[in-house]
């Protein structure tokens, strides 16, 4: 199965854009690629930036065109009815429909990984879709038992225990169950891709890793119990280790990933180091995801002035896994 799906995102951002550049880019990837989102859309801006497509709208996998570059509509409209630079509702819940729809053809087979372009989340809320982000909608409708958010760049590569919450609720999520799921599913992540003994970092929640419960006990009750219990399996993990080192370390080759205990600690260093090439993926589910890691980017939407690499990068990743 060589087939995969790309939701558009939000139709008001960049999310079109760096699709077609994608394509245009690495033109292989236009008989294998199911685009989800607004046709009228992609005509629009493949006219704007000069490229010779061709595109079929199917309603079901049996309608497939080798010929073409697919794609499924969930809610035909015309490009006029796109404010595009603008968060509407019309564009959460395109953007929504999207996703779903392309879970639903990776649910049956149609499709061997789902990309997705950004989605807004104020626009989703507007549509009355109350998730925080693709990673709990992936949640919702696909299958697994535990699920994580994993960041993935050439030069570095984060998971993380809690994203979408308040840093307080952060605290309260960093479980000894967590902590030990999380290690699991990064191990069985970097297997898939051919990393057959993962080297694991698990970092610290408090400054200085809690120094021996003076900053903290989070370390002591629940980090330190969850890497002991890892270590028992037989896995590579090494930690608690201070937040503030342990990215430098890793970037100099100590580990292969590491363990983070809430979205900024990860994804801060990540995006620093790779906001053009990251990848975000969607780990312990039956469908296997990938995305782009930045925004919608209103401000520069229908500029042409959008990168693609982030989304070269994670159809990549998505193909490896």
């Amino acid at each position: 199965m060589s087939r995969f799906g790309i939701t558009l995102g939000d139709p008001c951002g960049i999310g079109v854009e760096v699709t077609l550049k994608a394509l245009q880019a690495k033109q292989e990837y236009q008989k294998d690629a199911l685009l989800f989102g607004t046709l009228s859309l992609l005509e629009y801006y493949a006219k704007r930036l000069g490229y010779a497509m061709h595109f079929h709208q199917i309603l079901s996998i049996e309608e497939w065109d080798d010929k073409a570059i697919n794609v499924y509509d969930p809610l035909p409209v015309v490009r006029e009815e796109i404010e595009i630079g603008k968060v509407t509702k019309l564009g959460g819940e395109i953007a929504f429909l999207s996703v779903k729809s392309a879970i639903e053809f990776a649910l049956r087979g149609d499709i061997a990984s789902v990309v997705t372009a950004p989605l807004n989340k104020e626009a989703l809320h507007l549509a009355g879709h109350k998730f925080a982000g693709h990673t709990e909608i992936f949640g919702a409708y696909a299958h697994g038992d535990s699920y994580a958010m994993m960041l993935w760049s050439e030069k570095l590569k984060v998971i993380h225990v809690s994203t979408h919450v308040s840093l307080r609720e952060a605290c309260d999520r960093c479980t000894k169950a967590r902590v030990l799921d999380v290690i699991h599913l990064a191990q069985q992540t970097l297997r898939k891709v051919g990393i057959l003994k993962p080297r694991i970092a698990v970092a610290g929640l408090n400054p200085h890793a809690g120094e021996n419960g003076l900053f903290g006990r989070e370390e002591i009750e629940q980090i330190i119990p969850a890497i002991e219990a890892a270590k028992a399996e037989g896995l590579s993990v090494e930690g608690p280790v201070p937040p503030d080192t342990v990215f430098v370390r890793a970037l100099k080759g100590a580990w292969d990933i590491i363990v983070v205990m809430y979205h900024d600690q990860g994804h801060i260093p990540l995006k620093m180091l790779a906001f053009d090439s990251g990848v975000n993926i969607t780990v312990g589910l039956d469908v296997i995801r990938t995305s782009v890691d930045h925004g919608t980017a209103f401000d520069i939407a229908d500029k042409l002035v959008a990168s693609e690499q982030s989304m070269l990068e994670a159809i990549s990743i998505g193909k490896k896994l």
